[in-house]
């Protein structure tokens, strides 16, 4: 230890401290016994000895010392190493008097330096205090501490004589490998300014914890197990006398896993998920802003990438990820964590980990990639030990993020996806100039893009010669981008020199190379196009083999058997189409059915093996065509299902894309969104345990199958393999246990016609069908089988002309003088009439036996949606001049998007709440989006004064109508009037809108919000219930919107509506609704038979007034 002297002139005396491992006085020896001191002492109390024998002053009197005092100020420290190599919190230095009487300093964090300073001080009385020591600790709570925390290193001192005022480094015993030290600045004062406080706590936990803290620093510097076990005895005693609303239980549950952690990685303790669900625990009691939040943060970021690499859990890669991204911005830089966090152990670590899972294109997956591109600023390094071999750099990142984008414009067909992916593949190269340039997306329609891709994907292969590892999956690249190519332009030579360059990459890729299944079934892919085109027998049959070839490589649970079974039928398919041999059929369907129920495959690829299974069933009268529908619903289902509600609804727009192609369906994207509204959320309200079980098992069998898709090894596929299995029948057990229950014996199964006939309780539905190989009609009744009739006079090209027409005829009526006749439509409502109506009356009339003026529900699909059903009128006159009867004189009509959506409605009937109403009018939407809206105003005021006065009612408009109030008023009203303009998005129905003052509120907004009062909407607005334009065969609209966010009753309009003629209707409407006679009761059930009224109201004023 040295002692080094202050020159200040004004230093006459001082006091001194020298250390020992018991206290001696200078005066007592003897100068016969200075010649054994080097024995005796160590060199640094020795050289201390030295410095004191020349600072002696004989002319001191003890009456003198017991005047002054000492003040020790502590400066910093240095080489601080904790022995049980823990992150500390900080570094803290405790002066021991007696056992009762201690000084402490603040906390200091620890620098990267592994080094502290502190500005503290304490003043003692040599007198009082003759011994005492100095004591370095790591704390492992930056707020309340529990215990004393760790020690680091312990020095006995005792007081000798005066000296100077002086600077003193206190050298401790070795702490793996170096000594810490301690620098003190001593000064002799004359006042005690500031005494020892009394904190030394003296309680079991205490000394548990700090007896723990010794054994486990033991366990780490001896490896003997028995300190282990002492250790982790002794934090699960505290952790039992902290229980979880002691202040302290935080601290307990962290250093229990902390102690755990530490056997974990020696192999002498194996329970890797306790301990990490013991760091989970106590992160959730130290949320953000507290102290220790970001050393929860880190402590279980050490745990996750451990248990990833123990069970290959693709989620702990990326939780660890997302929380390195929260807790690198908590950590200063300089800091002892900051270095340890974002080093090579730290989230360079993790984000080797993160490189190492597949690239899919699922929300959590870009978000992954995004995360670990944050994580890597623009000139990080990466060790190339965490790398895959020549992937260092930032460029990797950009690649992988840009792949995943790519996926999901795949899936998705979103055109910022692709552009965005194409923005980050040609970044990257640029910050690794000479490397290969990325793959640019071969799935645009653009040939001007496929061939600039090919030109990237030849200047790639040059850049990877003969030898390079990564040529043979150049060589695929440009392969698949020219077989993309010949698809637009079927030149043949780019098929030939797909071929091969599938060819060469397959002879570059070893047999037992874990990704040679890849380049065999591309090659197939390739053979079986250029078959089609030359109706050469080998190459179909090479194809075939080749599949074989991949599936005989490939674990029975390995998700890329499904691309080997869809490649395989892929090949049946083509050889049937030249050769027509039943057998082939077969063997392609087969094949089919094998890639929809693989279990390891994604939902996504399934779902579109699955369409195209319905699509080829369909085409060539297979027997199998109802077993590929019911396969597709299905798994939509299980895809979905296994979402939360809100990102259930979202994940909707995009799934529901291959269900929307399908060539029949019966509104199939509400039916399943409403039925995905339903089972977890209502099992969440009736069984939380189930629900919560449910969620975790699917989410862990989910992993469980992406994870698979890394491991090579065959004996970890095995195991992988048999873990799947267990987490399946789980699953089973799990989905069994939850249909037990009564209220959910249909849980993720569609529901019975006895379940669906419940829709026709209070009248007949017609769901009405039209594909491409007959249209029809479904007549539910209210009891008994259902009706089938068929409607052999019309087509789906019928239908859609038919569309058509009706468009053009109502924009030309638009503009017509109220006097003219309505020539053009008239004939199109005939045409409904006799063509579509007509059969279906004649079953409801002779075969139900329906009287007149009941309630019907129309439910069309497909192109029916666009055909104003109810408006069917024969337009003709009996012999004693009257009328026939149109539909809406002999039948109430109400429509309905599914069975399922009528049902809903009518079991929430039940909760009746006090009414309350909210008329919301926006005539005067900001600039560009759309004209003025005159009576928007006065309608408003109309509907008010007829809203009975036992209603709450209020009005929304101008510069209040915005969207953020307009659905505040939607969750807080029961009954809801919304006069603006209803615009239809074709290209994302979910995006469809009615316009507010500020921002758009989209029919996606209205979904996601709760909205559990809500019984009627009145929408008038134009747009607001016809089908999208891409698909107007479905029902994506505004007015079924808020049916299926929870509204029992809407009314909406399939046109836009003149003012004059919506405002004579909604008055009519109204004066229906709320009969005086009936002291003006707000039932939403009466809604249909209102509007019938109402509309028959005007139709009679417009004869009269053409008479």
């Amino acid at each position: 230890m040295d002692i080094h002297r202050d020159t200040a002139p004004h230093a006459s005396t001082s006091s001194l401290l020298s250390p020992s491992q018991t206290p001696f006085t200078v005066p007592l020896i003897l100068p016969t016994l200075s010649l054994l001191l080097p024995l005796i002492l160590n060199p640094s109390q020795f050289q201390m000895l030295r410095v004191v024998r020349r600072l002696f002053r004989p002319t001191i009197t003890h009456s003198s010392l017991e005047e002054r005092y000492v003040r020790l100020e502590i400066l910093c420290g240095k080489d601080l190493k904790v022995p049980s190599e823990r992150m500390p919190a900080g570094i803290y230095i405790s002066i021991n008097v007696d056992s009762r009487r201690r000084w402490k300093s603040a906390i200091s964090v620890l620098s990267s330096e592994e080094s502290a300073a502190w500005v503290d001080t304490v003043t003692l009385s040599p007198q009082a205090s003759p011994a005492f020591s100095v004591e370095i600790r790591a704390s492992y709570e930056a707020d309340r501490m529990l215990g004393s925390g760790e020690l680091i290193g312990k020095l006995q001192l005792s007081w000798h004589m005066e000296m100077s005022h002086s600077l003193v480094d206190l050298s401790f015993p070795s702490v793996r490998g170096v000594h810490p030290s301690l620098t003190l600045k001593v000064a002799v004062v004359h006042a005690c300014d500031d005494a020892l406080s009394d904190t030394l706590v003296d309680c079991k936990i205490a000394r548990d914890t700090d007896a723990s803290h010794a054994r486990l620093a033991k366990y780490v510097t001896r490896k003997r197990v028995s300190h282990l076990k002492a250790a982790v005895q002794h934090f699960q005693l505290v952790l039992a006398q902290c229980p979880v609303s002691h202040p302290d239980h935080a601290a307990a549950l962290t250093n229990l896993a902390c102690a755990r952690l530490k056997g974990y990685v020696r192999n002498d303790l194996q329970d890797i998920d306790g301990t990490t669900s013991l760091f989970r625990e106590a992160l959730a009691l130290r949320p953000q802003r507290h102290p220790d939040h970001p050393l929860s943060l880190y402590n279980l970021t050490e745990a996750l990438p451990l248990r990833r690499n123990k069970k290959s859990t693709a989620a702990d890669a990326r939780e660890a990820a997302q929380l390195y991204h929260e807790l690198l911005p908590l950590c200063p830089e300089g800091t002892y964590l900051r270095s340890i966090a974002a080093g090579p152990n730290g989230v360079d670590y993790v984000i080797g980990g993160c490189n190492n899972l597949p690239i899919d294109a699922s929300d959590e997956g870009i978000c992954l990639r995004r995360v670990v591109l944050e994580l890597c600023p623009q000139g990080h390094q990466l060790p190339v030990s965490l790398c895959p071999e020549g992937h260092s750099n930032r460029d990797y990142y950009l690649n992988n993020l840009a792949f995943s984008l790519k996926l999901r414009f795949d899936h998705q067909g979103k055109p910022n996806d692709l552009d965005e992916a194409i923005s980050l593949y040609e970044e990257a190269p640029r910050l690794r100039p000479g490397a290969p340039s990325s793959p640019v997306s071969t799935n645009c329609k653009d040939i001007d893009d496929i061939t600039r891709a090919i030109s990237l994907h030849r200047e790639a292969l040059t850049l990877r010669p003969l030898g390079q590892p990564h040529r043979g999956t150049t060589l695929s690249n440009l392969a698949h981008a020219l077989k993309t190519r010949y698809n637009k332009l079927h030149v043949s030579e780019d098929l030939n020199e797909a071929i091969d360059l599938y060819r060469e990459s397959l002879r570059l890729t070893q047999l037992d190379h874990p990704e040679r299944h890849v380049p065999l079934f591309n090659l197939s892919s390739v053979l079986c196009s250029r078959f089609t085109h030359t109706q050469k027998n080998e190459d179909v049959e090479e194809a075939i083999q080749l599949c074989r070839e991949s599936l005989a490589v490939l674990s029975s649970l390995h998700p890329s058997r499904y691309y080997s079974y869809f490649r395989l039928q892929e090949a049946y398919m083509s050889r049937y189409c030249v050769q027509y041999k039943p057998a082939d059929l077969a063997l392609a369907v087969e094949n089919f059915r094998l890639a929809s129920r693989h279990p390891t495959q994604g939902f996504p690829a399934r779902l579109v093996n699955a369409y195209n299974w319905t699509v080829t069933a369909e085409r060539f009268s297979h027997a199998s065509a109802l077993e590929a529908y019911v396969t597709f619903f299905e798994l939509l289902d299980g895809h979905l299902a296994t979402r939360s509600s809100t990102i259930s609804r979202r994940e909707a727009a995009a799934a529901f894309h291959y269900a929307r192609l399908l060539p029949s369906r019966a509104g199939q994207q509400w039916s399943l969104a409403s039925r995905l509204k339903t089972p977890v959320e209502d099992l969440e309200s009736a069984n939380p345990k189930l629900a919560h079980n449910y969620l975790e098992l699917s989410k862990l069998v989910s992993n469980a199958a992406q994870d698979s898709t890394t491991i090579t090894d065959r004996a970890a596929a095995d195991r992988a393999a048999t873990e799947y299995r267990k987490l399946a029948e789980q699953w089973e057990a799990a989905v069994a246990e939850i249909r037990s229950l009564q209220a959910f014996s249909r849980f993720l199964l569609p529901p019975s016609y006895a379940n669906l006939q419940a829709a026709a309780r209070h009248g007949p539905v017609i769901i009405l069908i039209a594909s491409q190989y007959s249209c029809s009609a479904i007549i539910v009744p209210t009891s008994g089988d259902p009706h089938h009739v068929p409607l052999s006079s019309i087509t789906l090209a019928d239908l859609k002309t038919l569309k058509d027409r009706f468009t053009r005829a109502i924009r030309h009526a638009s503009r017509m003088d109220p006097a003219e006749s309505r020539t053009d439509l008239i004939v199109l409502w005939r045409t409904v009439w006799d063509e579509i109506m007509l059969p279906i009356v004649n079953v409801l009339e002779n075969v139900v036996k329906l009287k007149r003026r009941s309630r019907i529900w129309l439910c069309p699909t497909a192109a029916f949606t666009s055909i104003p059903l109810h408006a069917a009128n024969p337009f003709q006159t009996k012999a004693d001049r009257s009328k026939e009867p149109c539909l809406e004189d002999l039948y109430i009509c109400s429509y309905t998007p599914t069975l399922s959506a009528l049902i809903r409605s009518r079991r929430m009937m039940k909760k009746r709440v006090s009414p309350s109403f909210v008329a919301i009018g926006q005539g005067q939407p900001g600039a560009g989006k759309g004209k003025a809206l005159s009576a928007v105003d006065s309608e408003l005021d109309l509907v008010h004064k007829l809203v009975p006065a036992t209603a709450t009612h209020t009005i929304i408009s101008g510069d209040a109508a915005t969207r953020a109030g307009a659905l505040q008023a939607l969750e807080e009203n029961t009954w809801v009037h919304l006069a603006c303009h209803g615009k239809e998005d074709p290209v994302q129905p979910y995006n469809s809108h009615f316009v507010m003052r500020d921002e758009h509120l989209t029919l996606l907004d209205i979904i996601d919000k709760d909205i559990p009062r809500a019984e009627f909407a009145f929408l008038s607005a134009c747009h607001t219930a016809v089908g999208d334009e891409e698909t107007p065969d479905e029902v994506i609209h505004l007015a079924v919107g808020l049916q299926f966010s929870g509204f029992k009753s809407v009314v909406g309009t399939l046109w836009e509506v003149d003012d004059a003629v919506a405002k004579h209707i909604v008055k009519a409407f109204y004066k229906y609704m709320f009969n005086p006679k009936e002291g003006g009761v707000m039932d939403p059930t009466k809604a249909a038979w209102a509007l019938n009224c109402a509309k028959l109201c005007y139709t009679r004023r417009e004869d009269k007034s053409a008479a």
